[in-house]
């Protein structure tokens, strides 16, 4: 990869993030386009998740306080076996097909932020042994599934820290586990880790941008232009594989 591209991917890094700040969803979703487009589908999600892994590390860190570790343990059992499944079905899965359901993800992200019902009954503490197996699965071949899974946080009572940090952690356990699987299947390399670490503080510095300009700008404008981008990026991947 030449330099302009990596300009590229930097800028779109930052651009996505600071959108995803002040529309409040799908940062990782908007970025994995850029990715895909530059790298592939079989590089970009293992890139997309060791950027992710740096930011819901830092957001675990920070609320470290308010952590609810009963929810994280529960979420573990679920999800360490099955993001280990799904990491080795994405490195042999056929690229077509794969990019077609990464396609259709993106679209299935928009309708969800307009037909959701609402928010699911509180599940049992047990229960987050599913929903770790579920979201893990499919992050593992899909990249990100943050706007799917965070409602069953939100519908067990954790709230600010708890949801932000106890959340986060859970992420960063099925994003670890990903990358073993991903390593253990050769499809992450040293220059996916490096240009991972390389995005991560990008994202966070976008992030910081987009709070600062949350209050001038109005909302609506970012989100269509988000919604628009995986609209876009949705139909070219299910159209095109």
């Amino acid at each position: 990869m030449n330099l302009p591209e990596l300009l590229l991917v930097a800028g779109a890094s930052f651009v996505a993030a600071t959108l995803a700040a002040v529309a409040g969803f799908g940062g990782a979703a908007v970025l994995l386009p850029v990715l895909v487009a530059a790298f592939g589908v079989r590089d970009a999600i293992p890139i997309l998740t060791v950027a992710q892994l740096i930011g819901n590390g830092s957001r675990a860190w920070f609320n470290r306080g308010a952590l609810e570790p009963r929810v994280v343990g529960w979420f573990a059992l679920g999800a360490v076996p099955f993001a280990f499944l799904g990491g080795l079905l994405f490195a042999s899965a056929p690229l077509s097909p794969l990019t077609r359901l990464l396609g259709a993800f993106l679209l299935v992200t928009v309708l969800w932020r307009h037909l959701r019902p609402g928010p699911p009954r509180r599940p049992p503490l047990h229960g987050f042994v599913l929903i770790g197996a579920l979201f893990s699965f499919l992050s593992a071949l899909l990249g990100s599934v943050g706007p799917l899974m965070a409602p069953f946080f939100l519908a067990y009572g954790l709230v600010k820290g708890a949801y932000i940090g106890t959340e986060a952690l859970c992420t960063v356990v099925m994003h670890v586990t990903k990358l073993v699987a991903y390593r253990e299947t050769s499809i992450l390399t040293v220059s996916s880790v490096g240009i991972g670490l390389a995005l991560g503080p990008l994202m966070v510095a976008g992030s910081a941008v987009g709070k600062r300009i949350v209050d001038r700008l109005p909302e609506r404008v970012f989100v269509a232009l988000i919604e628009a981008v995986l609209v876009v990026a949705g139909l070219g991947f299910l159209l095109g594989g």
